[in-house]
């Protein structure tokens, strides 16, 4: 019909509820209107809107939308302003803080959470915390495992044994907190593996990174946990009900290269 007309609700958020007054508010649009021909209409009743039109985004009914989408009876359409990404920038002369521990400790919720707040700082906006966790599925033996592994096949890990050369794994985490600082700017840092046992789903290591963004603080985790794996001289052997197999590689003596 010519006269068609459709029902939409409208939803307003951050800056444009602001100044708009409002969050919410129905329009009639004509048969065949667009996403598009919705904010022309929200944009008309509120003037004070339409600057920030190049920078908006459009959502209907609850996914992402192109502007030139066709909008139906009873839909929902959102215009999404900038949202909270944040801006990359350095962090000059923040406090550094590296806490570097192999301790017999469980690794628990009181403990990542002294870890979390020993690496916050009022400058920082991401704080990343890593565990590793003992799992039930094995792991590749160290060479010369080999016959004994394929004994335990099919069996689950029951618990993990570490080992560790405690002076040179400290010297390795301090190499590698600076390489974190160097690579990625991130100079507050947290790193404590636990030796001796560990049972079936507890944490044999938590790394805590805090960074001014995410991206720093995502990438310190990562590279950290990566090179102690590679380069700290800790052992670990898997625990079966009837045996036990020493997992690992050889050691890698500095940073993998790039």
């Amino acid at each position: 019909m010519a006269n068609a007309r459709l029902a939409v609700r409208v939803r307003l958020f951050a800056i444009q509820r602001e100044l708009a007054g409002t969050r919410e508010l129905r329009l009639e649009l004509p048969a065949g209107a667009t996403v598009e021909d919705a904010w022309t209409e929200v944009a008309r009743r509120f003037p004070v809107l339409e600057p920030g039109r190049p920078s908006v985004r459009f959502a209907r009914n609850g996914d992402y939308a192109d502007a030139h989408d066709e909008v139906h009876d009873g839909d929902e359409v959102v215009f999404i302003p900038p949202v909270s990404g944040g801006q990359e920038a350095p962090e000059p002369d923040l406090p550094a803080l590296r806490r570097l521990e192999l301790n017999g400790s469980v690794i628990d919720d009181a403990l990542l959470a002294e870890l979390r707040l020993a690496v916050a700082h009022p400058r920082l906006g991401a704080i990343v915390a890593f565990l590793g966790v003992t799992r039930a599925t094995p792991g590749t033996p160290a060479p010369g495992e080999e016959d004994e592994a394929a004994r335990h096949v099919g069996t689950p890990v029951l618990g993990l044994t570490y080992e560790a050369f405690e002076e040179l794994t400290l010297r390795v985490m301090e190499r590698v907190a600076a390489e974190v600082e160097a690579r990625h700017g991130v100079r507050r840092l947290a790193i404590v593996h636990r030796v001796g046992e560990v049972p079936l789903g507890e944490a044999s290591v938590a790394i805590v990174a805090g960074a001014a963004h995410r991206a720093e603080a995502f990438e310190a985790c990562r590279y950290a946990i990566d090179e102690l794996k590679a380069r700290a001289p800790i052992w670990k052997s898997e625990r079966f009900a009837d045996g036990s197999v020493w997992i690992g590689q050889p050691a890698r003596h500095g940073p993998a290269p790039g």
